[in-house]
């Protein structure tokens, strides 16, 4: 099984969007329709990661709750409780991670520094490219191949 440091590596794009605290969430949501995203780490000037806003804190911490798009900072609605990963973690324990804690998204972190982020939809991809794999070999081994 593949690492995230692979997975994040074979993305077709390497750069990490992120976010300021204070920007609107007018602004993220720009932001992530612009770039076809999810979810957008928040960090502060410095780099240092603080948070993530995605699209599922927009519609339950902010237009439910009566919210401004315009007038609202990031830092209102973002989830500050962040759960991450490193290029070293396996797609099987990012997989048991999502689950467990209901996650779409997962920032990857080297030395400290934001590097990536895994999705569900690259952990799904990924997971069936591998059994895609497993059933040709095995397809192959059965007709003597």
């Amino acid at each position: 099984m593949k690492t995230v440091g692979q997975i994040v590596n074979a993305k077709s794009s390497t750069n990490v969007h992120t976010i300021a605290p204070t920007d609107s969430v007018l602004t993220a949501l720009q932001v992530m329709a612009e770039k076809n995203i999810g979810a957008l780490p928040v960090a502060e000037a410095d780099g240092h990661l603080i948070g993530i806003i995605s699209e599922r804190d927009y519609a339950r911490k902010g237009v439910l709750l009566g919210h401004s798009s315009f007038a609202t900072p990031v830092s209102a609605i973002m989830s500050a409780n962040l759960v991450t990963v490193t290029p070293e973690h396996k797609l099987e324990e990012c997989m048991q991670l999502m689950t467990d804690r209901h996650l779409r998204h997962l920032p990857v972190l080297e030395d400290g520094k934001l590097v990536g982020m895994l999705s569900i939809g690259d952990v799904v991809k990924e997971t069936i490219a591998e059994k895609e794999s497993l059933i040709q070999h095995l397809e192959q081994y059965i007709r003597g191949e």
